[in-house]
């Protein structure tokens, strides 16, 4: 006998309802899973059928029912409020109607692929920016999300899995959510229902049972999930504390980066994922010598540069931009001012020549900064 995909209801649709009604912002839930075909959109239409049989004016803003029968059924009695259809390069596209929904002002919306990007000519290039204009609006969303579009987790789901996701989300935009529920199913009953074309059609398992749908890569995300939702739930809890609303002031977390750096948003999500850890605010600190002026590097280098900063005030970061022919003089200036116990630091390249006699830029910072803790990555 078929089973449908696990509920996890240990926080019930009432739950929700006394979060929606509590402020005038919306309020953000999010089914978290480890992988496609765990249940997180058939645990979001089950929460939506359940709020709408109590009355509650629950809409389909977006849903992937990826033609799996189970899913499709909890859709027939849900208004959807009918997709924004587009037309790029011959394809017909259609993609959640943002200003009809918000026309419309529903209590609820469900917003399926939290993490997608949305079409060509899209008022916001991602959908998260999409549900963070209905929140705005008082419009309190549930939407779906797989663990592996965590921004701060693409290196290591890279080195987990060998897959390099493209579509990301920021923590910090998920960290806003008022509730978060792991939907949760073990590799061997995951690669169960894969197999029996209950996740994708039956032309494409094996393929997906040689790439990224091994048991392996399974067990290691649903390892990686738990550890989020976990970081997710402390993290809230300590910012439910009464003296807990401000990052802790005994941590402040540094990160320097450079325009020649070979892998500067690496440094980024790990230094994001530390200061998370820490509960602690942190800083992404570029010093601009005069050899780089924007009218002095390369035009790739500096939109590089700037594509990185940018980045890193998407992941919570407070960018700094510090003008000086010292950079070590600068960013020890900076850490003494600023209180910075932990600096995270690319490695340096090994010098040749006369220079290999010289102490590194870390090695003179480790001198300068003799009770802060130096990060290499």
């Amino acid at each position: 006998m078929e089973k449908d995909p696990p509920v996890h209801d240990r926080q019930s649709p009432e739950d929700f309802l006394h979060l929606i009604q509590r402020q005038a912002r919306g309020k953000l839930k999010v089914y978290l899973g480890s992988s496609a075909g765990v249940g997180k959109t058939y645990s979001m239409l089950i929460e939506g059928n359940r709020l709408r049989q109590r009355g509650v004016d629950v809409v389909i803003g977006y849903v992937e029912p990826h033609e799996r029968p189970e899913t499709t059924a909890q859709i027939d009695k849900l208004e959807i409020v009918p997709p924004r259809v587009t037309v790029y390069h011959g394809m017909e596209i259609r993609e959640m109607n943002l200003d009809a929904i918000l026309e419309r002002k529903p209590t609820v919306v469900l917003a399926d692929e939290f993490a997608h990007t949305n079409s060509p000519g899209s008022k916001n290039q991602k959908r998260y920016e999409d549900v963070l204009e209905l929140l705005d609006a008082g419009i309190s969303v549930i939407t779906t999300l797989n663990v592996q579009h965590l921004e701060s987790l693409y290196n290591v789901i890279e080195v987990a899995t060998g897959i390099k996701v493209k579509e990301r989300i920021p923590d910090s935009i998920v960290a806003q959510a008022d509730q978060i529920i792991n939907i949760d199913l073990p590799a061997e009953d995951l690669i169960e229902r894969l197999k029996a074309g209950k996740i994708y059609a039956l032309d494409r398992v094996e393929r997906a049972m040689g790439n990224f749908f091994t048991e392996s890569n399974l067990t290691r995300l649903r390892e990686i999930t738990f550890s989020e939702v976990a970081n997710f739930l402390d993290r809230r809890q300590r910012l439910l504390k009464p003296d807990s609303n401000k990052p802790s002031s005994m941590a402040k977390v540094m990160v320097a980066i450079s325009s020649r750096g070979p892998h500067p948003e690496t440094l980024l999500r790990k230094t994001a994922r530390l200061a998370n850890q820490l509960n602690a605010q942190w800083y992404v600190v570029y010093v601009r010598t005069n050899k780089e002026a924007p009218d002095k590097i390369l035009a790739e280098t500096h939109r590089r540069l700037t594509d990185t900063l940018e980045i890193a005030q998407k992941m919570g970061g407070t960018v700094l931009i510090l003008k000086s022919n010292d950079v070590v003089t600068a960013l020890t200036s900076f850490a003494r001012d600023y209180g910075i116990t932990q600096a995270v630091m690319g490695k340096s390249r090994p010098h040749t020549g006369w220079k290999m006699f010289s102490p590194s830029l870390v090695d003179r910072l480790s001198v300068n900064l003799s009770g802060v803790d130096i990060i290499l990555s």
